[in-house]
C-alpha cells in the first residue's frame, strides 16, 4: 500500500517537471491544449475539461496558436507616415501595411512596410535618371552640355538650335531652361530700326533746344519790359 502511494506522488511529481507537448500550455499542473489562430482562451482547461476559445473580435488577432486570454490590437496603417492597407487585418493575422503612391518603404517587413518616406523631387537642370520604387527613392543626376530640365524629365533635352529653323536666338538656354528664339531681322529692318532710334533722338534734342530758346526769350523781354518801367 505504501508503495503503491509513493508511485503516485512519485508520478505526479514528474508531470509537474513534465514539458507540455508543442500545442499545449500549461497552467498551473495542467497542459492545456492551444487555442488555434484567430481564437483566444476563453477559459482555461482543468482536469476534467477542455480549454475553452472564443474568436478574435473588434480589430484585435492572434497569428499563432496561443494560450492567451486577449487578442492583440490590429496594426493601423498611418497615411501620416506614407501608409496605406495592403491587406485588411483578419482574425487570424495582422493588417499588412504597404507605401502610399510616391513614398519608398524605409522600414520593410516581410510582407508590408512600418514606415515610408515621400520620394525625392529632382531640382531644375537635373533629370529623374532612376524612377522611384515601393522600396527605393528617387535618383537625379544633372544635365551637360547644351541640354536642359526642370527637373520633372526622365531625360536632358536638347536646346532649340534657333538658327536652324531659321530664328534668332533672343535668351541662352540654361541646364533649367531652353533657349528662346525670335523673328530672325534682316539687315533693312535693323537699318530701319536705328534710323527711327536716330530720328527720334534727333527730335528731342531739337525739341528741347526750342523750349530752351523760349525760355530765354521769355526772360529776355521781361527783363525788357522791367528796365522800360
Amino acid at each position: 500500500m505504501r508503495t503503491s502511494i509513493f508511485t503516485v506522488l512519485l508520478l505526479k511529481c514528474f508531470k509537474l517537471h513534465d514539458a507540455c507537448g508543442r500545442a499545449e500550455y500549461r497552467i498551473g499542473d495542467e497542459c492545456c491544449p492551444m487555442c488555434s489562430p484567430g481564437n483566444h482562451v476563453h477559459k482555461h482547461c482543468t482536469e476534467f475539461t477542455s480549454t475553452s476559445c472564443v474568436p478574435c473580435i473588434d480589430s484585435t488577432f492572434l497569428g499563432e496558436p496561443n494560450g492567451l486570454m486577449r487578442c492583440e490590437p490590429c496594426t493601423i496603417c498611418d497615411s501620416g507616415l506614407g501608409l496605406k492597407v495592403k491587406q485588411p487585418c483578419r482574425p487570424s493575422s495582422d493588417t499588412v501595411c504597404g507605401t502610399l503612391e510616391g513614398f519608398y518603404c524605409l522600414d520593410p517587413t516581410k510582407d508590408g512596410c512600418r514606415a515610408a518616406q515621400r520620394h525625392s523631387s529632382c531640382k531644375p537642370g537635373q533629370y529623374i535618371s532612376h524612377t522611384g520604387t515601393t522600396s527605393t527613392d528617387t535618383v537625379c543626376s544633372d544635365c551637360t552640355g547644351d541640354t536642359y530640365s526642370d527637373g520633372s524629365l526622365t531625360a536632358c533635352q536638347s536646346h532649340t538650335g534657333c538658327e536652324s529653323l531659321g530664328l534668332q536666338e533672343m535668351k541662352p538656354g540654361s541646364p533649367w531652361s531652353d533657349s528662346e528664339c525670335g523673328p530672325q531681322l534682316s539687315h533693312s529692318t535693323a537699318r530701319s530700326g536705328m534710323c527711327a532710334v536716330a530720328s527720334m533722338t534727333v527730335l528731342m534734342i531739337l525739341a528741347g533746344a526750342v523750349s530752351l530758346l523760349i525760355l530765354v526769350r521769355k526772360r529776355i523781354l521781361s527783363v525788357s519790359n522791367k528796365s522800360d518801367l
